[in-house]
């Protein structure tokens, strides 16, 4: 495991406020957004649901509220959710995609 990576882990609290970094460039394809990360040059196509979860992101939200919103859509069980909200959150911040609200 790298240091940034057990930096990340260590982060991602659910009662933590994440939310957008502003450096991006979104773009919305169908209902899936696409982003540009202008700060490494790569694109990012986030599929129905990350998109579902970028847009909660537009102001800063606790990692629970987005699992709150989630659940409230979909008929998942609590556990899948959170695991899986977690992980893309955690790529996300590994990408500089978002971040950390103090």
């Amino acid at each position: 495991m790298t240091k940034n990576h057990a930096i990340t882990i260590q982060a991602l609290f659910l009662e933590q406020l994440v939310v957008q970094d502003e450096n991006n460039i979104v773009s919305d394809m169908g209902g899936e957004k696409v982003i540009l990360s202008i700060e490494n040059g790569k694109y990012y196509n986030l599929g129905v649901m990350g998109s579902q979860i970028w847009d909660l992101l537009k102001v800063p939200v606790t990692i629970s509220q987005v699992i709150e919103a989630l659940l409230e859509q979909f008929e998942v069980a609590r556990e899948v959710c959170e695991e899986q909200v977690v992980s893309f959150l955690s790529h996300l911040l590994e990408e500089r995609l978002i971040h950390i609200k103090e």
